[in-house]
């Protein structure tokens, strides 16, 4: 307790200081606050945060402080020694020397805590980082400084800890500098300092976050984008938003993973023997193909799916300001052709929101459209025959599934490329021209038929209203395929499926196996009684009586055994290994029980996506949002976003009259409204608000039933004289509007 006068502490004995530690920061606010004058603190700030060596060697943590840690100095100094006793049980990596935490984070936090309360010494940070960070951009850049010295990247994380970098005065100039120098980091460095971040609380993983996202709005809200002044242009906004990539991983890492988890390598898909557009024109290949794969990714070893629960919800890595004004056309074209010259946003999906990502794979479906239409197109002129540039379906209401299949197997047999050419379907015997609606119906048909539960080959459960594939089933495998190729279509060809599936499913799409987690979702009676079978504190093996065989009951209602391990039914259940038993009865009941059968839906699936950056944009709950849709039905947003034709506006008292009314739906007849005017009773990716329906007047007021164009989501309404003559008219033809009966 003994006053810094007293120890003979001068100005003289900090004058060769090239490193900082939290005591000498002490000793020096100590003395500024003894001699009245902080020029002291200014000039040794200046110094060591201004030289990249000196602020490496800063804040370096000693044995002795981590001995003082363990015997509970102070909260703090424990926040400090849990970080990395918590990471190796968070992110699955072995805790290995290269990637600990030599700096004494707690210790900088509360440095910054004291130095930033003085506006002279927070500038002198300021101008100090400014200086220091152009040098560490050219070491990065040049001599990849991190592989000579792996504590280089203590500068970043000490830079970083700054709690007012989200202010004005570092957004507009400090922070800038900070992201592109981070950007030079090569890849293992940034792995490594996504490892280092993994081992932050969920306060310290957000407030990283924040702050990159902070500089990204800023920019965007201080300057005007659009198509002839991208924001892919911006370094500011570009760096910040690779920085945020880092902090995305470390926030991976630090959730609850199964990375162990995954699904075994499907069988290769039959590639088309026909030649590429490209090879046909003599062109190289500019784009590989397949799924792409982020290389952060691949080098930490870790998949966004391994994530189930991550310590920050993915939704606050979404930055909408940045999606308001971003060019999706050109960001696309950056991401296909011009990756290594252009930035796309579309190599950091986590930034982008669904409706976003939406639109960057709906043009990647219409050009893989156009490009199978042009190799038709160009077959057919040397072959001389005449070619269908469409995957073109003609099919019978009354043996529908029949004739889909067929079809269906005919081109995934003979050439599978065909499968992404723009589906066209037509019905036997019926008028009409497929602008989407009849594909609309097509697919609505086709699902309720398959998902029928008297067919057999999904279960359903009435609790949860979701269907499960029946491992007993009669079915062929070619009908689970088909229903996969259907699902894969619907997204290829931007329609809305209504199917209920668990969770679990898009997960085993995209590559993930089914665990214990799972059966909350997709079977909940089951899950609470293994869960209670967990958390049992008695003697299981004497009081449940439980073996390693299990029973199911089949199609026709007997009961199947099955032994989860040989000779299961001698072998009891205990205390000891009843995570065994339950490990083995999620994974017969999500993997083993339904293997044909998923595999079958999922070759299906990939025959359509396989080539598809769907994996690689979209996490398996947004895939669910693209087949299915939103359930949320806002009305309002519907009417903000409807136009008019043909003599109606807004303020016409039919429109007003047709808004009240629709406004006084129950659920089940909003649904039948949708199904009527879009070919869909589901909301579009991003709501209602972004679907563009057009109401057109049809005439003076007659007894003629409101029609539709559901290709063009167009509303035909006559101009009724009454709002109960519309409100009759209307209900009847969205109540008895089924079939190609609509235009």
């Amino acid at each position: 307790k003994m006053s810094y006068s007293e120890l003979d502490v001068t100005a003289e004995d900090f004058k060769d200081l090239n490193y900082l530690t939290e005591e000498k920061v002490y000793e020096i606010l100590a003395l500024c606050e003894e001699i009245g004058n902080n020029s002291l603190l200014i000039g040794v700030i200046g110094k060591v945060f201004s030289n990249a060596e000196c602020l490496v060697r800063s804040f370096r943590k000693e044995e002795s402080n981590a001995s003082l840690d363990s015997q509970g100095r102070s909260e703090n100094e424990k926040e400090n020694a849990s970080m990395s006793a918590s990471s190796a049980s968070r992110s699955g990596e072995d805790d290995g020397s290269h990637d600990e935490v030599t700096v004494d984070v707690a210790a900088v936090r509360r440095v910054y805590d004291r130095i930033l309360t003085d506006e002279k010494a927070e500038s002198a940070l300021v101008n100090a980082i400014l200086c220091v960070m152009p040098s560490v951009e050219d070491e990065l850049t040049y001599h990849d400084a991190c592989a000579f010295d792996p504590n280089y990247l203590n500068l970043f994380v000490i830079v970083m800890e700054n709690c007012n970098l989200h202010s004005p005065e570092y957004l507009d100039t400090a922070l800038p500098f900070v992201c592109k120098a981070m950007c030079r980091l090569s890849l293992p460095a940034q792995a490594r300092l996504a490892r280092l971040w993994s081992r932050y609380d969920v306060r310290g993983i957000r407030r990283l976050a924040e702050t990159f996202q902070q500089l990204i709005t800023y920019t965007v809200v201080c300057h005007k984008f659009d198509e002839d002044n991208l924001v892919n242009d911006n370094e500011a906004v570009v760096s910040a938003a690779k920085c945020l990539k880092i902090v995305y991983y470390a926030n991976v890492l630090a959730g609850e993973l199964d990375p162990q988890q995954n699904e075994e390598e499907e069988d290769e898909i039959l590639e088309s023997n026909e030649l590429t557009l490209q090879e046909l024109l003599g062109e190289e290949e500019r784009t590989p193909k397949g799924p792409r794969v982020d290389l952060l990714e691949t080098e930490l070893g870790v998949c966004v799916s391994d994530c189930r629960q991550p310590v920050v919800s993915f939704d606050e890595f979404i930055n909408e300001p940045l999606n308001e004004v971003l060019e999706m056309d050109k960001d696309y074209v950056f991401y296909k052709v011009n990756a290594e010259s252009k930035f796309a946003f579309m190599s950091c999906p986590f930034i982008l929101n669904a409706v976003t990502k939406n639109q960057g794979l709906y043009y990647d479906n219409r050009i893989r459209m156009y490009s199978e239409r042009r190799i038709t197109a160009l077959y057919s002129m040397v072959d001389g025959q005449q070619a269908n540039p469409y995957l073109k379906l003609k099919v019978r209401r009354d043996h529908l599934i029949d004739d889909a299949l067929i079809s269906l197997e005919m081109f995934a047999m003979e050439n599978p490329s065909d499968l992404k050419k723009q589906l066209y379907v037509e019905f036997e015997g019926e008028q009409g021209l497929d602008e989407g609606g009849i594909s609309k119906e097509f697919f609505q048909l086709v699902v309720e038929e398959l998902f029928n539960p008297d067919i057999g080959m999904f279960t359903y459960d009435e609790n949860t209203k979701l269907f499960w594939f029946n491992s007993s089933s009669l079915e062929n495998e070619g009908q689970y395929s088909l229903i996969g190729i259907v699902l894969g279509l619907a997204i290829y060809n931007n329609c809305i499926l209504d199917v209920h599936f668990p969770m679990v499913i898009y997960r085993k799409l995209m590559g993930k196996k089914g665990t214990f987690l799972d059966l909350a979702d997709s079977h909940p009676v089951l899950y609470k009684s293994l869960k209670e079978l967990l958390d049992y504190e008695g003697n299981v093996e004497e009081d449940m009586t439980l073996t390693f065989q299990i029973s199911q009951t089949d199609l026709f209602g007997n009961p199947v055994l099955h032994d989860l391990r040989e000779n299961g039914d001698q072998i009891p259940v205990t205390n000891d290994n009843r995570k065994e038993f339950v490990t083995k009865y999620a994974d017969y009941i999500l993997n083993e029980s339904v293997k044909v059968q998923f595999k079958a839906f999922r070759r299906g699936f990939h025959m359509v996506t396989n080539e598809s950056p769907l994996k690689y944009l979209f996490r398996p709950d947004e895939i669910e949002l693209l087949i299915c849709g939103s359930r949320n039905l806002d009305f309002h947003a519907l009417e903000e976003s409807t136009d008019y034709d043909g003599g109606y506006s807004r303020e016409c008292r039919v429109i007003k009259d047709f808004w009240e009314t629709v406004h006084t739906f129950g659920q089940e007849q909003k649904r039948l409204f949708l199904q009527f005017t879009t070919g869909t009773d589901r909301a579009p990716v991003g709501g209602l608000g972004k679907l563009k329906l057009v109401i057109a007047k049809n005439g003076q007021d007659s007894d003629r039933l409101p029609t539709s164009h559901t290709c063009f989501n167009v509303l035909l309404l006559p101009e009724y004289s009454s709002k109960e003559k519309l409100r009759e008219r209307l209900l009847k033809a969205i109540t008895y509007a089924k079939g190609f009966g609509m235009l």
